[in-house]
C-alpha cells in the first residue's frame, strides 16, 4: 500500500470540469459569517460536481483572502451567484423547480439517516453559524433535514454539516 501521488488521481482539468455535466444540486449559504466556511462549502461544491452556489445576504464572496485559503482554486471551477436576500434565491429557484431543503433543527425536520433523496433538482439551504436558517425563508422551505446529535452541544460546524448532508444525498447515486 502507498498514497497516490497527484498525477496518479486522474483529475480532470478546469476546462474539463467546467464543461462536464453536473449534479442538479444548489448550495445555498444563508447569511454565512465565516469566510473559511464559505470557502470550504466551495471546496465540497467542487469535490461532488454540483451545480453551483448561492451566496446570500452577509455570505463573503470570492475573491476574499479567507475563501481563497480554505477553497485551493474551487472558486475558479464552480458557478456562483450572491443574492441581498435569501428569500428571492428561493424564489429563483422554485421557479425553476428545485425542491427546496432547509439543514435546520425544526419541529418538522426529518432526520438526515430517513431521509430519501428526491428527484433532482435539489437545493440545500444552510444557515448561519449562530443562528441558523433566516426565520423568513423557514416557510418557504419543501422539507428539512437534521442531523442527529449526541453530545453536548447542539450543532456541527456548518462546513461539516454541509459536506455530511451532501454525502448522504449522494451517496445512493454514486
Amino acid at each position: 500500500m502507498r498514497k497516490l501521488k497527484l498525477e496518479e488521481l486522474g483529475r480532470i482539468s478546469l476546462e474539463g470540469f467546467r464543461e462536464m455535466s453536473k449534479r442538479r444540486i444548489v448550495l445555498v449559504l444563508d447569511n454565512i459569517r465565516s469566510a473559511l466556511n464559505v470557502g470550504s462549502a466551495f471546496r465540497t461544491a467542487d469535490a461532488f460536481a454540483l451545480e453551483r452556489i448561492m451566496l446570500c445576504g452577509i455570505t463573503a464572496q470570492p475573491p476574499h483572502r479567507e475563501i481563497l485559503k480554505s477553497a485551493i482554486g474551487a472558486t475558479e471551477s464552480m458557478e456562483w451567484a450572491h443574492y441581498e436576500r435569501t428569500a428571492s434565491a428561493v424564489l429563483e429557484l422554485k421557479k425553476n423547480g428545485y425542491q427546496c431543503i432547509g439543514v435546520e433543527q425544526t419541529s418538522a425536520s426529518t432526520q438526515l439517516q430517513d431521509y430519501v433523496h428526491a428527484d433532482d433538482p435539489l437545493a440545500l439551504f444552510f444557515g448561519n453559524e449562530v443562528t441558523g436558517l433566516s426565520e423568513n425563508i423557514l416557510p418557504m422551505m419543501d422539507e428539512y433535514l437534521e442531523i442527529p446529535q449526541f453530545g453536548t452541544k447542539h450543532s456541527l460546524n456548518v462546513s461539516v454539516c454541509l459536506g455530511i448532508v451532501v454525502w448522504h444525498v449522494l451517496a445512493p447515486k454514486l
